[in-house]
């Protein structure tokens, strides 16, 4: 199934389709594609007869949508207080430099994406930083570098 079979098949689980089910259909795509493409705006568009840069601004309003598809490493780095106090903004910028993205971003070989978010709740684990769903506590620069280090091994030798 093409990528606009998908979208369109997404869509069309909607039954009597209108404007005011925007949100909604943005999220069945971003659930379908992993991310909403500028295709799927297009295609959005035409079905609700709403222009792309009413959907951009809906969809960029709330920080729920990407754009981008996301790594096959999701780096999420907590920003709440109990990790920033202990220095998240630090391990945020050390993963800019490393990964040469911004937080929203993947990187060119969609190995790596980062996210900042408010608060993951595991305040105790301050710095916490998240990979797919698993937490790593108390990590610092040298600790995350080691481990993008080892994620970049464990890809390279699935490559051989």
């Amino acid at each position: 199934m093409t990528s606009n079979e998908k979208i369109e098949k997404a869509i069309a689980e909607f039954e009597n389709i209108s404007r005011d089910q925007l949100i909604p259909v943005l999220q069945k795509i971003q659930e379908t594609q992993g991310y909403i493409s500028k295709n799927a705006v297009q295609i959005i568009g035409k079905k609700l007869n709403i222009p792309a840069s009413k959907i951009f601004g809906v969809a960029t309003f709330y920080n729920q949508f990407r754009f981008q598809p996301l790594g096959k490493y999701h780096i999420q780095i907590c920003r709440g207080t109990a990790c920033h106090v202990k220095g998240s903004f630090g391990i945020m910028e050390t993963l800019t430099q490393e990964l040469k993205i911004k937080p929203g971003q993947t990187t060119r070989d969609g190995l790596f994406s980062l996210e900042v978010v408010a608060c993951l709740g595991a305040c105790s684990l301050a710095p916490v930083v998240n990979i797919n769903g698993e937490f790593y506590a108390n990590m610092s620069g040298p600790r995350l570098l080691a481990l993008l280090k080892k994620l970049r091994a464990k890809e390279k030798s699935k490559g051989k």
